[in-house]
């Protein structure tokens, strides 16, 4: 019965909706590939990927929501004005990271890390496309949806833990094409989940000191665009990237502004 019950619950349905609408592409496009599917094709299939869990919540919407209309619900979540203060904080802190990484990847490792883009229309192409892949699509299901409604039962910390942990091992599927194997494909795993749930805890903080999903949306950009800029032996990037996640995910835990994480 408690399971039942369970499976009954909204927030859970999504969840499930999302694994396995992710779960569909995903496989879909890996027939693509094995039977030589145009490339348009699978690079269709996957953003169509990146957006399963706004198909999941569009499609439960009706049922979450009855009697709301999508586009209202869709509205609330950016109309409380952007405060910049908020925005720049975010967007200097994430900057800083990245800084940070290059620096110490170039003083402490044999990599080199240069941009993967020279030109500014490859690096605008390349923005736009990160962008489409996953912070429109992943957003508004992630933290518009979930993260607020487990903020209704839960403090902002737990919510943002659970949200991480849930959005961290969607990703799966990714990790196993990552083409890394046994000792790499652990470390790659555990520093991705580190990584993933770190910034949920920065993105929530911010998130809730301005009440607009262009803050998680900004911050999700960045957070994936500064591995796709970045050129040299992933598993070195990542290293320092998520590490330097964790960090500030301490930090901002232990310095809590106006208390925001356990209100």
């Amino acid at each position: 019965m408690r399971v039942k019950r369970l499976l009954q619950n909204p927030l859970v349905k999504f969840v499930i909706l999302s694994y396995v609408i992710f779960l569909v592409f995903f496989t879909a496009i890996g027939i693509g590939m094995l039977v030589g599917a145009p490339e348009s094709i699978t690079t269709i299939l996957q953003i169509l990927s990146a957006w399963s869990s706004t198909f999941a919540f569009v499609i439960l919407f009706p049922k979450i929501y009855p009697g709301r209309k999508l586009k209202d619900f869709i509205k609330e979540l950016f109309a409380q004005k952007l405060k910049l203060s908020v925005f720049f904080c975010v967007v200097f802190v994430q900057l800083m990271i990245i800084v940070g990484t290059i620096i110490l990847l170039t003083n402490t490792t044999d990599t080199q890390v240069t941009a993967s883009f020279t030109g500014f229309g490859l690096l605008f192409l390349a923005f736009i496309d990160n962008l489409v892949r996953g912070p429109l699509g992943e957003e508004l299901g992630w933290r518009g949806y979930a993260l607020n409604e487990l903020q209704k039962r839960y403090s902002p910390l737990k919510a943002a833990l659970l949200v991480g942990v849930l959005w961290g091992f969607w990703h799966t599927p990714l990790w196993f094409a990552s083409g890394y194997t046994g000792v790499e494909l652990i470390k790659y795993i555990a520093l991705f989940m580190i990584g993933i749930v770190s910034f949920s805890i920065f993105v929530t903080l911010f998130y809730n000191l301005n009440k607009n999903l262009v803050i998680p949306i900004v911050s999700h950009q960045i957070f994936n665009f500064s591995l796709v800029v970045m050129k040299g032996e992933l598993l070195d990037i990542l290293e320092y990237v998520m590490l330097f996640y964790f960090l500030v995910a301490f930090i901002v835990i232990v310095i809590n502004p106006k208390k925001i994480l356990y209100q």
